[in-house]
């Protein structure tokens, strides 16, 4: 958990190189998007100008309409959520059976928002200063008003960072960061 521009993926990454599956609900719901039912869907709730030059759903286009209005942001989630949860659910069970696999990590932007925190073990909250995620974020393509429009529909991170069972700064370098995570996850660990 942790705001857009934090590391959340960075450190579900690095998690991944220490013997967790790491599961991109991002990936899955872009993945999602290029289903021909789902597409055919967006397109009748959107229009056509959601699409790109290829045919294939413009996601910029897409945020931009449905980060403006609380409803079309709404149905968008409605749709697009339940197949990432369900996806998400296939791929629980099958890193489950894989012996070798030291623990499962969601790496799920809205964990808390759409109900799945209380589904983990152990949270982690990636903390970073506002600033320093702005300027990460603006190399994703966000500018600052796309963030707070976005961080808008997000519950607060100190709520966030309340609920979570471990904190990691990234405020630093990432030699730091990579310390943190292998302490943390070794914490978690040996606590069971």
């Amino acid at each position: 958990m942790g705001g857009i521009g934090s590391g959340k993926s960075t450190v579900a990454s690095e998690l991944g190189k220490l013997g967790c599956k790491v599961i991109d609900a991002d990936k899955i719901g872009h993945k999602a998007l290029d289903r021909k039912d789902v597409r055919q869907k967006i397109i009748g709730l959107f229009g056509k100008r959601i699409l790109g030059r290829s045919g294939r759903i413009d996601r910029r286009k897409l945020s931009d309409i449905v980060f403006a209005d609380a409803d079309k942001l709404l149905s968008l989630n409605r749709m697009i959520h339940p197949l990432v949860l369900k996806r998400t659910e296939e791929l629980i069970k099958r890193y489950r059976r894989q012996n070798q696999v030291k623990a499962i990590v969601l790496d799920m932007p809205l964990l808390v928002e759409v109900g799945w925190a209380k589904r983990c073990d152990k949270l982690i909250f990636v903390d970073c200063r506002r600033q320093l995620r702005v300027n990460r974020a603006k190399k994703m393509g966000f500018d600052e008003n796309q963030i707070k429009i976005r961080e808008k529909f997000q519950i607060s991170l100190d709520n966030k960072a309340d609920i979570a069972d471990n904190q990691v700064d990234n405020n630093s370098d990432f030699t730091a960061l990579v310390r943190q995570v292998t302490d943390t996850f070794s914490n978690m660990v040996n606590s069971g």
